[in-house]
């Protein structure tokens, strides 16, 4: 394994291949909407990039989301166990970019599993180049929404913590709704969590994560790990990633927030007495 998780682990030339049409673009790979018309239209907190897919990236959707990728389609429940192979705590990551984050996490804890999340398929292809090039068995990459992946196909503490690193701040008033870091969205996410497992957000949106630390300390079901409240510092497990580099040198405040689960009450998810 190399010292950097940060290189592509092939070439990132545009891919020139013809398809014919009607043809899908990956054959085996993500589809664009798996859910379709099964689950209730919402609120979207996430707007789909549209940009190229390189060769290599295309390559790696190909050869390997048949073995390590999921369509969140909202019509089976995972066996997580089943799923990676082994009975590792796992940990929900939604939103990761082009990846890099996340291999070097994954990388750094072998013995976790991580269930990566989004519905970029740059990115999708990018982390399963760089799991496969690193030999990195500990990852999965699920397509599509989140909250239909934990409202509908994940049962009841299945999750040993959840990741959220930098989602849409949506910085617009009218578009605050559009935020994911919600009280419905914190109310889904405690079912899926064990208690004692760790919500870690973090964000270089200032207003978004003083919204995040409000609406997380009013939650019943989480509670601050810092003992005197307020951000935490950056953990060292969480790696420094380009984009928030970048972020730094423009002056940009980065604040981590994590939350531990507490212990859980009778409430369900929605949706729990239709499985």
């Amino acid at each position: 394994m190399s010292d950097s998780l940060n290189t592509p682990a092939t070439p990132a030339e545009p891919a020139q291949r013809t398809r014919p049409k009607g043809e899908p673009r990956f054959p085996g790979g993500p589809t664009p909407d798996p859910a379709g018309s099964h689950h209730e239209r919402r609120i979207r907190s996430f707007q789909p990039r549209r940009s190229r897919v390189t060769a290599g990236q295309a390559d790696s959707l190909e050869r390997l989301w048949p073995t390590w990728g999921l369509d969140i389609d909202g019509q089976r429940n995972l066996d997580l166990t089943d799923l990676f192979g082994n009975d590792n705590p796992v940990v929900l990551e939604i939103g990761f970019g082009m990846g890099e984050a996340t291999a070097q996490m994954a990388a750094d804890t072998p013995a976790t599993n991580i269930l990566a999340a989004d519905v970029h398929t740059p990115g999708q292809g990018n982390l399963l180049g760089l799991a496969d090039h690193h030999g990195l068995s500990n990852i999965r990459v699920a397509n599509g929404d989140a909250i239909i992946l934990l409202r509908e196909m994940l049962a009841p503490d299945a999750l040993d913590g959840l990741r959220v690193y930098f989602p849409d701040p949506w910085p617009k008033k009218r578009h605050h709704k559009r935020r994911l870091i919600q009280p419905e969205f914190l109310t889904l996410a405690a079912t899926r969590l064990r208690p004692g497992a760790i919500l870690h957000c973090a964000t270089d949106w200032e207003p978004y994560a003083e919204q995040m630390l409000e609406v997380l300390d009013a939650h019943p079901d989480f509670e601050n790990s810092q003992p005197d409240g307020g951000f935490a510092p950056r953990p060292d497990f969480r790696p420094l990633t380009r984009f928030e580099g970048q972020g730094l040198d423009k002056g940009h405040v980065v604040n981590d927030l994590l939350f531990r689960r507490v212990p859980h009450d009778d409430r369900r998810a929605p949706h729990d007495d239709q499985r």
